[in-house]
């Protein structure tokens, strides 16, 4: 297993791994903040979001507590070009690529009918359902090969592809399939599984015999494990191994070991199926804690932290702010983008609601206000 950073936050790299050593020493002590910062926004931000979703202000929610160093840490291993398809937890990963918290709060609360706009973050929709994002990214993937976009050497021209799933995942057909193809056909892409040790209410134990990075094995798919509390291995491992999807070297499996401290989403309860000790064990482990102390050793004051604290209490009031302001959507927003092109049926199905609706004394049809936050690094 990679891993860079111990619990205690002291920075060692064995010789086995000293090319990942290398990407850590390009960083600059201004890198080093924006991944506490980051993760610890994503932290406050969570606590928010589950009080919001208590509040009945969504009506779900999914945390990613406990998960922050693997998704930052992956996050920024990701080249600026390259395309993420995630599953439904990614709020860490998506934050490094620009897409507003205020966007993931609208979903889950069910303005937006499904999220951002992909084309302006390459951060593309969470899949709700479980694995397909395997298969999208893969077919991606095999379309940027077609097109001529890996192996140039290129820099504004190659690209990679990333998909984001968790230890549950792996037992579903579609990631299966997703390895098989993306092996043959040689993709430029990153399968990163986020072993947060539990399925809902299933340990890993009863969803495989084996170590999930040694899953692609038999479809020809390389794989290694990292340390997913340790933010600084996640960001090298990720790096390393989409530069080297982005230069035509194929794909990789990543298993990022780590733990969902809280529930599973909202509407679960961790305490009927987990042990207390279990939890105690990986929260002695938490990736946020493991780096402070990392940050602490390198010289940086408590300013610093009582900074960040500080930003994060005013993020969570924005959050809570701006959703208390949400409105109701355009019902007429149903109907866009279904199809690429207008199409008549689609048109003929928009008058019939809008002329049913201002019969009924009329639907508010003023479109969502907008209001959106965190999109800035």
């Amino acid at each position: 297993m990679v891993q860079l950073l111990s619990v205690d936050g002291d920075f060692s790299v064995p010789k086995e791994h000293a090319v990942y050593g290398e990407l850590i020493r390009d960083l600059r002590e201004a890198d080093f903040l924006k991944f506490y910062r980051d993760m610890a926004r994503i932290r406050r931000f969570d606590h928010e979001a589950t009080a919001l979703q208590r509040q009945g202000q969504m009506g779900l929610w999914v945390p990613a507590i406990g998960q922050e160093g693997a998704q930052i840490g992956s996050g920024y291993g990701v080249g600026p070009n390259d395309h993420i398809f995630p599953s439904y937890r990614e709020h860490g990963v998506a934050i490094t690529h620009g897409v507003d918290l205020m966007s993931i709060v609208k979903m889950y609360r069910g303005v937006n009918h499904g999220g951002w706009n992909p084309h302006e973050t390459r951060f593309h929709l969470y899949a709700i359902v479980l694995g397909t994002q395997a298969l999208h990214a893969t077919g991606y993937a095999m379309g940027l090969n077609f097109e001529g976009r890996v192996g140039t050497g290129d820099p504004e021209n190659d690209l990679a592809v990333i998909t984001y799933f968790g230890d549950g995942a792996t037992a579903e057909g579609d990631v299966s399939e997703a390895l098989l193809f993306a092996s043959i056909n040689k993709t430029p892409q990153v399968f990163f599984c986020q072993n947060n040790q539990w399925a809902i209410s299933s340990p890993v134990g009863t969803q495989t015999t084996v170590p999930i990075y040694r899953r692609g094995e038999g479809f020809g798919v390389p794989g290694i494990r990292v340390d997913g509390n340790d933010v600084l291995a996640c960001y090298a491992v990720t790096k390393k191994h989409m530069d080297d999807a982005r230069g035509g070297l194929g794909p990789t499996l990543i298993e990022a070991l780590t733990y969902r401290i809280g529930a599973h989403t909202t509407s679960d309860d961790p305490s009927k199926y987990r042990d207390a000790d279990e939890v105690a064990h990986w929260e002695a482990r938490d990736p946020i804690s493991r780096f402070e102390k990392f940050l602490r050793k390198q010289g940086i004051g408590q300013d610093f932290f009582d900074e960040v604290a500080h930003a994060g209490d005013v993020i969570a009031a924005e959050v809570r702010e701006a959703t208390f302001a949400l409105t109701e959507p355009a019902l007429e927003n149903m109907f866009d983008h279904v199809y690429s092109e207008p199409h008549p049926l689609v048109e003929e199905q928009k008058a019939w609601l809008q002329k049913y609706e201002s019969e009924l004394g009329g639907h508010s049809s003023k479109p969502d206000d907008g209001v959106s936050y965190g999109g800035t690094r």
